[in-house]
């Protein structure tokens, strides 16, 4: 009998040392902007990460739903919860800025993907949007030698990484016969983005371009293109690494795609945080922005590039 209540004493001690332990590592919380495959990479990043850094807890988020509310109360949640530094991907900045600044104002905020420069954030790690943009409309001026008329497609019209796409695309198709007639939004509604281009499909048959400014509105656009016969027939520009995207580059449904660098987000995100909190600011430059690099992806190095993303995710 008292071996046996030594042994349960010494279980205890030992459950009640690892639990002490566990909450003694300072929390890092990834949270993004909504559900979507796009951010496997990132969440692979961040798993790597993870294994660099046994001292810390790293956690993934996603809201229950894409809305800066969701987002928003998410964050808060977390820091209750004793999260010591957050990055996100905003929804929309633009009406998240007095969230943005609460939450900075109790834990070190970062952001990706989508910057809110106008916030209290310490600094943004991601893609130039603007930059990425621009590279979609070289992807456009290339395979458009005589000119074209483009809709786009994209989940929230009101976010900077959307504003930015745009305004790249249009600086880089100027004076070239290439109009970016509209962009029609969705709200990272799956169905809606699909219905978003059977109308124009139906309505617009002037149309003979189109650009997917998020992940999943190339497959919806293939999707759509195929239903209707007309594949190859209209010249698609495309974003990210969707499986379907990869494919209509690789059979020359598409003229190419702009590919972002989400596994770096999760993985240098991580990293930055945890520096920081350890106090080394070296790495926040003057102007708070750590660019990660996009590339054209076309039908000469689609393969290469599927067999390196691959290998990244273990596949």
């Amino acid at each position: 009998m008292k071996t046996f209540l030594s042994a349960a004493v010494s279980i205890a001690l030992l459950l009640s040392a690892t639990q002490a332990m566990a909450q003694d590592k300072k929390q890092l919380a990834f949270v993004v902007n909504a559900a979507s495959d796009f951010w496997k990479l990132a969440e692979a990043g961040v798993k790597k990460a993870q294994a660099e850094l046994p001292n810390y807890e790293l956690q993934f988020k996603y809201p229950a739903q894409g809305t800066a509310a969701l987002q928003n109360a998410l964050m808060d949640d977390l820091v209750a919860a004793g999260t010591d530094a957050i990055m996100i991907s905003s929804v929309d900045p633009k009406t998240s800025i007095d969230a943005f600044n609460r939450i900075a104002g109790q834990v070190p905020l970062f952001t990706t993907d989508s910057d809110a420069p106008d916030s209290n954030r310490i600094a943004y790690l991601g893609s130039s949007n603007t930059l990425a943009g621009v590279q979609a409309g070289e992807v456009a001026v290339k395979a458009l030698p005589g000119g074209a008329k483009c809709m786009g497609f994209v989940g929230f019209l009101g976010a900077d990484n959307a504003k930015e796409r745009i305004a790249g695309f249009r600086q880089a198709v100027e004076g070239k016969g290439i109009e970016l007639v509209d962009v029609r939004g969705d709200d990272v509604d799956f169905a809606r983005a699909r219905s978003n281009v059977d109308d124009v499909l139906a309505a617009n048959p002037e149309i003979n371009c189109m650009v997917g400014f998020y992940s999943y509105n190339p497959p919806k656009i293939y999707e759509a293109l195929q239903a209707a016969g007309k594949l190859g027939q209209i010249t698609v520009i495309a974003f990210d690494e969707d499986p379907i995207t990869l494919g209509a580059v690789k059979d020359g449904s598409f003229a190419g795609t702009v590919v972002q660098q989400p596994f770096e987000w999760g993985y240098q995100g991580m990293k930055l945080m945890a520096a920081y909190l350890e106090g080394d600011k070296s790495q926040i430059p003057a102007d708070k922005l750590i660019i990660v690099p996009t590339k054209i992806i076309d039908k000469g190095n689609v393969e290469e590039f599927e067999a390196n993303l691959k290998a990244t995710l273990g596949k």
